[in-house]
């Protein structure tokens, strides 16, 4: 009797009821909700944009951090679903993550989320940003637009050599920390304000690279219960970043602090990764992205 291949959408049900029920003791309910909706990217982003205005002595308009949570988050939810049902259409589940099985399960209240926060992003920028700014931030917009659409084109357009320079987490990095500094390097006062948040921004992009990575790393060798390159580089990041704050403290001792808050995050992901083995993968996963939130320590000092 012929045997008939299992309902790849059936498969993806059967295997989050199993991964979800798994990865409960390792995740606190409303850390692991934070992470499946896609909320950690959106936070991430607000925290990192009210810090950065927080070193250049700026106060943000409210509206800029909701634009860029709610740019996050609808780009963040596509990403998901547009991953989960590409790996379905081939048949190819082992690749899914519980994210992705979380998005897929849920697709039909997502979706129409991803669609009013991408509309009241839109709102957002013609109604509230000016002219100006509108145009200094097109060129990364549209930067971000061409790297979204070349991860999702189903014939996977060509790259130009340019995968071999700069993988998908070193773009990812230093998009996020771009549309996260430049609302506060575009408003500070004078160049003396702007000049340390140059290098507060490279090494939170850095930092994001690490995270991305580190990720990336923890998910293809989830066999192995720790991976030693990445506590190397954190604790290089960690270094370098004591070594940047030394030298910003005496003049600009918020940008020090920031980028401390940076080096924090950066020693909590080599911990991260020297204990996964005891974590199970939904809780890392979250972890990795909450511990990114450290500079919240400069927001409520």
């Amino acid at each position: 009797m012929p045997q008939t291949l299992p309902n790849p959408r059936a498969q993806v049900h059967a295997d989050f009821s199993v991964a979800a029920s798994r990865d409960q003791l390792g995740a606190p309910a409303v850390l692991r909700l934070w992470h499946l909706a896609s909320l950690d990217a959106p936070t991430v982003a607000a925290v990192w944009t009210l810090a950065f205005a927080w070193a250049a002595h700026v106060r943000l308009p409210p509206w800029i951090p909701l634009l860029l949570a709610l740019a996050a988050w609808s780009v963040y939810i596509a990403d998901r679903l547009l991953d989960a049902r590409s790996a379905i259409r081939a048949n190819n589940l082992t690749i899914l993550r519980d994210r992705h099985r979380f998005h897929h399960l849920h697709r039909r209240f997502l979706l129409p989320i991803t669609v009013a926060a991408a509309l009241a992003a839109v709102w957002i920028v013609f109604t509230q940003m000016p002219i100006a700014a509108r145009e200094r931030n097109s060129a990364l917009a549209v930067a971000a637009l061409a790297y979204f659409t070349r991860v999702h084109s189903p014939g996977r357009l060509p790259s130009f050599g340019i995968s071999r320079l700069l993988k998908k987490e070193l773009l990812v990095g230093l998009l996020f920390t771009a549309a996260c500094a430049l609302p506060a390097i575009s408003r500070a006062s004078s160049p003396e304000t702007k000049l340390p948040l140059l290098p507060a921004a490279l090494f939170f992009a850095v930092l994001a690279w690490l995270n991305c990575h580190a990720i990336e790393a923890w998910e293809s060798s989830e066999t192995s219960p720790y991976t030693p390159q990445i506590q190397t580089q954190a604790a290089l990041l960690g270094i370098g970043g004591m070594a940047l704050a030394l030298l910003l403290a005496p003049a600009h001792s918020r940008a020090a602090a920031l980028v401390l808050c940076g080096v924090g995050s950066a020693l909590l992901l080599a911990l991260l990764d020297r204990f996964r083995g005891n974590i199970t993968p939904l809780a890392l996963r979250a972890a990795a992205d909450l511990v990114l939130l450290t500079p919240l320590a400069l927001l409520f000092a």
